[in-house]
Parts: C-alpha cells; structure tokens; sequence
C-alpha cells in the first residue's frame, strides 16, 4: 500500500477579478465593471473578448434576485495551464458610511496597479494592518510621498467648490465609483481637478473613499498621520451618497423574471 502523500497543489494564480455590490437584484454601473473586467483579462492574456461576454451573461443569472450580494469575476491561470474564467456568488460584507485612513510611511507595494487582481493579498495583508492600527483602510502612495488611492478605494477631496482626483498618470486602478463621481460632477457643471498631492494637502479638506461595495465614504480621521490636521466634515457627502444608492438598476435577468 502506497502510504506517501501528495504534495498540496498551490493555489492558482489571480490575474484579473472584478466585484460589485448586488442589492436585491440591483446593481451600479454594472456595464463599467464589465468593460474594466472584460480589459483586464485581455490584459492578462486571457479569453477573448466574445468569450467574456458570453461568460458575463451566463454567470450573471447566478446572482440571487434577493439579498445582498458581492459577485466576483476573475481569471486565474494553474501553473502552465491556460488562464480560466471564474465567477463566485459571495454574501455582501457589513458596509460602513465612513473611513478612517491608515498612513503607514511605505509605498505602494503593489506589482500591477492598473489591473485588479494580482495584488489582491497583498492589499489584504495592507488592509489588515490597517484595522490593527485603529483604521479601516490603508492609503497607498508613491515612494515620494504622492496619494494615490486606498487599498480598496479610489480617493477625492474638494478644495472650495472644487472636486479633486488624483492625476491619471500617476499608477491608478481605473476606479469605477469614481468615475461615476466625475461624470455626476460633469452633469452638474462641477468644476474638477486632477492633482498630484501630499496628504498635508487633504489637512482640513473635505475627503472621501469610494467603491463599489461602501459607495461614497467621507474620511473622519487619519491614522498614524503624526500632528496632522484631520480631515474636515463633509457637508456634501450626503446628497451624493443618495444619488449613488439612487443610481441602483435591475440585473437584466431579474427582469426576465419580472422583478
């Protein structure tokens, strides 16, 4: 009788995931998570774009017509085997309505920060120490000092009646709830600003996190900030964060059903 045992296979590797928020049936900007993931697995390597498609359709009609949920997308590879599309039906984690903001003195440790997916346990690991820390998010930025987002979040601020994201050209995940803010404040003649600052920039300002699972989050303090100046209040969040959870449209297979 053969007593050995086989060594454990490792875990395949992710290359491209995209998430979103289901609440009974309904979702937000679920055509942009669909193009930003249909371009991160041409990214990676993966399917076609037909392929994806045909996928997306398909494992959509998982998702619950009730409940709160948080579906992930993703491609993962197994050593030298062709990538492979995924999708997970996952129960939505609890959602908060603001942010503490963990400043930890290191730079972004991320190897791909366009693409969502390959960083993700590091950025778990990062978050991690964050609500260790008293936070319950972690700010990234460039070795220099520069913001660039949150470990989970795209970050804005305002300055007087103008709102502020950080430069494009800086290594950004191309963030889906922000880029829903920006065409808001496009619709609404709101002047914007794309800015390369230093967190002393945000002391006082109006800042907030945004995603696709919180929504829109003002910033109430900054950890391990030192004598920083903390955030200001956030006397706008509240209509925007109404105008997001408004933003909310049916599945389209919920509405096959009738819901």
């Amino acid at each position: 009788m053969n007593t050995a045992t086989e060594a454990p296979r490792p875990a395949p590797t992710l290359l491209a995931a995209d998430s979103w928020l289901v609440e009974d049936g309904r979702a937000r900007e679920l055509h942009r998570h669909r193009d930003r993931f249909t371009a991160s697995v041409a990214a990676a390597g993966g399917p076609t774009a037909a392929d994806v498609d045909a996928f997306w359709e398909r494992e959509l009609r998982r998702v619950p017509a009730s409940g709160d949920w948080f579906p992930r997308a993703e491609l993962t590879q197994e050593g030298s085997h062709a990538p492979r599309l995924g999708f997970r039906v996952r129960p939505a984690p609890q959602r908060t309505d603001e942010v503490r903001l963990w400043v930890s003195g290191r730079p972004d440790p991320r190897g791909v920060p366009r693409r969502k997916g390959p960083d993700l346990t590091v950025l778990g690991t990062l978050r991690a120490e964050a609500i260790g820390a008293g936070a319950s998010e972690a700010l990234l930025t460039t070795p220099d000092g520069l913001l660039l987002e949150g470990a989970t979040t795209s970050l804005l601020w305002w300055e007087d009646a103008t709102l502020c994201t950080v430069d494009p050209d800086l290594p950004t995940l191309p963030g889906v709830t922000r880029d829903w803010v920006l065409d808001r404040a496009a619709a609404l003649n709101v002047p914007v600003r794309r800015r390369r600052c230093r967190l002393p920039d945000l002391a006082g300002r109006e800042v907030w996190c945004v995603n696709a699972l919180h929504g829109i989050r003002p910033v109430t303090a900054w950890v391990g900030a030192g004598r920083l100046p903390a955030p200001g209040p956030a006397p706008r969040s509240g209509s925007w964060r109404a105008a997001w959870a408004a933003a909310a449209q049916p599945l389209p297979h919920t509405l096959d059903r009738g819901h």
